[in-house]
């Protein structure tokens, strides 16, 4: 079937376009944007958005990302030639629904979690198909096309599109309310939650974090007769549980293991931060729960490296770190900032964050200042739409008035004025959903090359 994607350079649809080539369909793309290290590079695509792409590629199916206007010339010319226009979550829910799917979502940590349960499977010799919303140094992609009949995806939450799926494990990292543009309130995002919990398969799993709020509503409320609830967190209580934490100097962290109340073994992770090991566990519980045993999930987890954008250390000169997340969200803004302070105790954490859409920044203007305060310096840049339009009064400004000692900082002045903070054993932490890493790469190059 020949399938034409646009917006083929995200992350998502990229690894789509990957999966439907490899189950033999004549793929196609385009996108505004230029390939990234996500972009299927054998996959035949296009510049920009036009009507001529349909003409050329006579497409039986398109698929449209949720970033595409459905208003524009191609989306418009297609519909009028009655091609079937499918969304990327119900394009992926077909391929998903057709195996035993192990789905994972949650406003945090489902991609970390995705990587680490696709790791396991693939070295457990299980020949999973994965998708992931993030490339993975470990996996080498962020598709990859399995011959088994397991598949291991991230799913997404932020469009809804996570309730076209019925997974045979389920796997939920928390539902901490976020995509306020979707979700308007905290209520709204608790209960597709309870939906997405109560759309798994009969008789299969639930495995969920207990140390959040939201997901303690979701067990609460969900249907407990369709399969057995599986919690984890931290202490001996839940059914997988960590406890004894250690953090390692400069990178890591271990810790004692509970199953069903009792100690079964030991975690040691490369990665570091305590929500690394609120992932770790629910992609143990995820394999046990598929038959492989827990001494060697640890054992694979031991090999784990993080994915790309995850507390990403992008380089290093003179003693001066510079690192890079992904967090975009006050509740991730704090686990990799304490993550940091306890891997580097004895730096100082100079942080340029990016808020990250104007419906997200309007609800959290408070939340995201208070987690600003715990960088010893913070800069501000100005809020990275995502392509939504402007809200009156909603601003990085907004933010600096609400905390203490947080300044203005941008593209243009961004390397003069860390030239003149940043001292030798400093960490210059870059953090967002857009495009805010840029300047720690164009920092670390000034640190190399300045004479």
């Amino acid at each position: 079937m020949r399938v034409h994607l646009m917006g083929l350079a995200g992350a998502g649809m990229s690894a789509l376009a990957k999966l439907l080539q490899a189950e033999g369909h004549e793929v196609t793309g385009c996108d505004v944007k230029e390939p990234s290290y996500y972009h299927a590079e054998n996959i035949t695509h296009e510049k920009g958005h036009s009507p001529e792409h349909i003409k050329k590629y006579n497409p039986e199916i398109l698929i449209c990302s949720s970033a595409i206007d459905q208003e524009c010339d191609e989306v418009v010319f297609a519909k009028n030639l009655s091609i079937p226009i499918f969304s990327r979550g119900l394009s992926l829910s077909m391929l998903f629904n057709s195996k035993n799917g192990i789905g994972i979502a949650g406003a945090h940590g489902k991609s970390t979690t995705t990587s680490m349960t696709g790791l396991i499977f693939s070295r457990a010799g299980l020949n999973p198909t994965i998708y992931i919303g993030a490339n993975v140094p470990d996996l080498g992609s962020n598709a990859i096309p399995g011959e088994g009949k397991i598949f291991i995806a991230e799913l997404d939450e932020s469009d809804g599109s996570f309730e076209f799926f019925t997974p045979s494990t389920t796997i939920i990292t928390n539902a901490d309310w976020d995509h306020v543009d979707h979700f308007p309130t905290r209520g709204d995002f608790v209960r597709a939650f309870i939906r997405f919990a109560n759309g798994r398969k009969s008789g299969s799993p639930l495995i969920i974090c207990a140390e959040d709020e939201g997901s303690s509503q979701v067990i609460e409320s969900c249907d407990k007769n369709i399969g057995p609830i599986i919690r984890y967190g931290f202490g001996k209580s839940l059914e997988w549980g960590a406890y004894e934490i250690e953090n390692i100097s400069h990178g890591g962290i271990k810790c004692k293991i509970s199953h069903e109340g009792s100690e079964i073994g030991e975690l040691n992770l490369n990665v570091s931060g305590e929500h690394n090991i609120l992932n770790a566990l629910a992609s143990i519980a995820a394999a046990y729960e598929n038959d492989i045993d827990f001494e060697s999930s640890v054992e694979i987890l031991r090999t784990f490296h993080g994915s790309e954008r995850r507390m990403q250390i992008k380089g290093e000169y003179n003693e001066i770190i510079i690192m890079d997340d992904y967090a975009h969200h006050p509740s991730e803004m704090r686990a990799t900032l304490n993550a940091v302070k306890a891997i580097y105790p004895d730096k100082r954490i100079i942080l340029i964050y990016q808020p990250h859409r104007f419906t997200r920044t309007a609800k959290f203007l408070k939340e995201t200042a208070q987690g600003l305060s715990l960088a010893d310096v913070a800069y501000l840049m100005p809020v990275y739409s995502a392509g939504e339009n402007e809200i009156s009064g909603v601003s990085s400004d907004e933010i600096i008035n609400l905390g203490k000692n947080i300044n203005s900082i941008n593209f243009d002045n961004a390397i003069n004025i860390l030239s003149q903070v940043v001292k030798r054993g400093d960490l210059v932490l870059t953090m967002g959903a857009g495009d805010v890493y840029k300047i720690g790469e164009l920092f670390l190059k000034h640190l190399q090359y300045e004479v």
